[in-house]
């Protein structure tokens, strides 16, 4: 029984013992002080009365003093009755009446949705995904306020018990293509079980923070067991050794030769504060500039006279040496070539996977955490310039922030920033709002793990997605479209109406590179497609 209807209960329950006491206490009045007695039912009708304010019927006034107290105490009783039966019974009336609630069940004929458990800021990249793609999705979400919440936007949700196999059943899963979990280890293998339980055969994706947990994933029943914190961890590492080593071994491979990579334009940057025509980036590295980010803003097709600030991240394609030229002309060249120190602010998944890869490439790296342990260099506060300093900030030539708590992540910057103007700052956010924010404060590059995470659990979900790149600031698809079939790039006018850029064509066992305006789409052409996420899911949307 609900909490509000156990309250009326009870407060009926105390009514009807106050008008029996009431009736009772009236009716020895009536016989000992008044000498007139009173059935049972006339005393309890003279009680009904008084607290109903209807009246006292034929009965007053009365003669003796110890009635007339009686009355009084009784009437004052009634007043506070009837106001508490404003919050105890009328207003979660009312609310129940106005209020929206979601549906507890799905109809029974739902069939090849995605089962989602339940709603995080993770999940709702992996929703914008499905939507993009036309495949329907239910969230299963146990608080009630917050399915509420998310029905009323607009949101299919059935407010259940994910870890039940009755929560489950509520939204159809035996009839679903597939379940996503990502709620905690420990709570996210309850529910493998229990959806393993209902349908044996179904395909459940589940998400580990901690890798070392993933065999009791997998022994819970998991078919695939995904860790966007280590992928994360490992692309901010890759940075760092990019920045030191010019070794571009996270740069996306198209066909044999051609290669796709973001390449910062750290603080101290000869590059930096010039244009993108000054800066002779096509002359001096030959490598094609596909886009750029300013400021966390995402710009497919930067004008020459664009400004190269620090900060700016690069999107480019070329070979491998025209690549690392590029990242020879960024570095800043008072400090281009030395190993430098790297501080790792943070020692949980992230800041453990960035850790040891930076250490495998045998560069030093001082580890800063609030609690002590095993590789932790110096404890305190990240926010506090003291803490700072004792890492050795000042003359770090990389400061990589893996902080679970993203406001925290903004307010480092900002110190960080103040210490050392021309440190290379990396960091990682868990929400995708929070990279703009971080970019102002002074970040270089900025990950999301909300937006990693959405696009690891798609790729796993829609099965013909061609997905090149998980771990980057864009993304990077390989795909068919079949509706521009027979047109060329200048007809289908892609980057107009997506902001995606079409870098390659694979035909047959070709790529194509060479793509101008005059390129004739064929049926069986693979395009691959560079854009932010959301070009990306436009681009699904309208073309494929």
């Amino acid at each position: 029984m609900d909490s509000w209807k156990r309250r009326v209960a009870g407060y009926s329950a105390f009514v009807l013992f106050v008008l029996i006491f009431t009736a009772v206490a009236y009716r020895y009045g009536m016989r000992v002080y008044e000498g007139d007695p009173r059935t049972m039912i006339e005393a309890l009708r003279f009680s009904i009365e008084m607290f109903t304010t209807t009246g006292f019927g034929g009965d007053s006034p009365w003669e003796s003093q110890e009635l007339n107290a009686f009355i009084a105490v009784m009437d004052l009783v009634g007043m506070l009755l009837l106001i508490g039966a404003l919050p105890v019974v009328v207003t979660p009336l009312l609310e129940e009446a106005f209020s929206t609630t979601a549906p507890t069940s799905l109809d029974g004929d739902r069939s090849g949705h995605v089962v989602v458990c339940s709603d995080t800021s993770r999940a709702a990249a992996l929703i914008e995904e499905l939507d993009s793609r036309d495949i329907a999705y239910t969230i299963v979400e146990p608080d009630d306020d917050r399915a509420a919440q998310l029905y009323e936007t607009g949101r299919n949700v059935i407010c259940a018990d994910p870890e039940s196999t009755e929560g489950l059943a509520a939204a159809n899963l035996t009839a679903a293509r597939a379940l996503v979990t990502d709620v905690s280890d420990q709570v996210d293998a309850s529910i493998v079980l229990a959806a393993k339980e209902l349908a044996p055969d179904l395909r459940v994706i589940s998400v580990v923070e901690d890798p070392d947990r993933e065999r009791y994933h997998r022994l819970a029943g998991a078919d695939e067991v995904l860790s966007p914190r280590s992928l994360l961890g490992e692309s901010l590492a890759a940075k760092v050794t990019t920045a030191l080593q010019t070794d571009l071994g996270e740069a996306v491979a198209i066909g044999d030769s051609l290669r796709l990579s973001e390449v910062s334009v750290p603080h101290g940057s000869p590059l930096a504060g010039s244009t993108l025509a000054e800066s002779g980036i096509r002359e001096r590295a030959g490598v094609n500039v596909i886009g750029a980010w300013f400021n966390g803003e995402f710009d497919a097709a930067p004008p020459p006279d664009a400004t190269l600030s620090a900060g700016t991240v690069l999107l480019v394609s070329g070979r491998s040496d025209q690549l690392e030229r590029l990242v020879d002309l960024t570095n800043s060249g008072t400090r281009r070539f030395g190993a430098g120190e790297t501080v790792v602010i943070g020692y949980g998944q992230v800041g453990q996977t960035v850790t040891e890869a930076v250490s495998d490439a045998d560069l030093p790296v001082t580890v800063v955490d609030r609690e002590e342990g095993d590789g932790v260099d110096v404890v305190g506060d990240a926010t506090e310039p003291e803490t700072l300093r004792d890492a050795g900030v000042e003359t770090a030539r990389t400061v990589v922030l893996a902080l679970p708590d993203d406001t925290t992540t903004e307010f480092t910057t900002l110190v960080v920033r103040d210490l050392a103007p021309d440190t290379q700052v990396l960091a990682r956010v868990d929400e995708s709002t929070s990279v703009r924010k971080m970019h102002r404060a002074g970040a270089d590059y900025v990950l999301s793990l909300a937006t990693v995470t959405g696009r690891l659990s798609a790729s796993s979900v829609i099965e013909d997605r061609d997905v090149l790149s998980l771990n980057q600031q864009i993304e990077v698809v390989r795909s068919r479209v079949p509706r521009l079939s027979g047109r060329t790039m200048a007809e289908a006018s892609i980057r107009e109406a997506t902001g995606c850029t079409v870098i390659a064509v694979e035909r047959d066992d070709e790529t194509v590179t060479d793509i101008g305006p005059d390129t004739r789409i064929a049926a069986a052409d693979e395009l691959v497609v560079v854009g932010t996420d959301e070009g990306i899911r436009e681009f699904e949307r309208r073309f494929t």
